[in-house]
């Protein structure tokens, strides 16, 4: 059975869709192919890839990519845009089947020091990875009947 490819946007590639990539790829790599863009991409936040490494993902290999890396060349079953700025700008997407969107702040704006920003990436480590999660259960509880 052929996996349903999985697209992940956000505005820089480096934090909040690398996050859902990994857990998605994680927790749902038997049935998902998981990929993420953005729409300027940069790089990925160092404290991205120690937050990741907190949960024990280790993002070797993961670099930021940008939409157009896609557009035209691949088709995706599910585009699940992560902040409001992919929503509103995202082009239309010729062959996305179900587009989703799972809106969460974006860590790598936040201030303070070193400790003060890794928890804000904690934070929305967490969240990302309870919507990955709840959204793989949802996708695999069996359709309700009606008594």
């Amino acid at each position: 059975m052929a996996k349903t490819k999985v697209l992940f946007l956000c505005t820089h590639n480096a934090a909040r869709s690398q996050m859902a990539e990994a857990f998605l790829r994680a927790y749902g790599g038997e049935s998902y192919d998981a990929y993420s863009a953005g729409l300027e991409p940069s790089e990925i936040d160092a404290l991205t890839v120690r937050a990741m490494e907190e949960r024990g993902i280790d993002m070797q290999g993961q670099h930021a990519k940008g939409l157009d890396q896609y557009l035209g060349r691949e088709h995706f079953g599910i585009l699940i845009t992560v902040c409001e700025r992919a929503e509103s700008e995202c082009p239309i997407f010729p062959g996305v089947g179900t587009r989703l969107h799972w809106a969460f702040d974006d860590p790598v704006a936040a201030r303070g020091d070193e400790d003060d920003r890794l928890e804000k990436f904690r934070e929305v480590r967490d969240a990302i990875e309870l919507q990955v999660r709840e959204w793989l259960r949802e996708r695999t509880r069996p359709p309700m009947t009606a008594s």
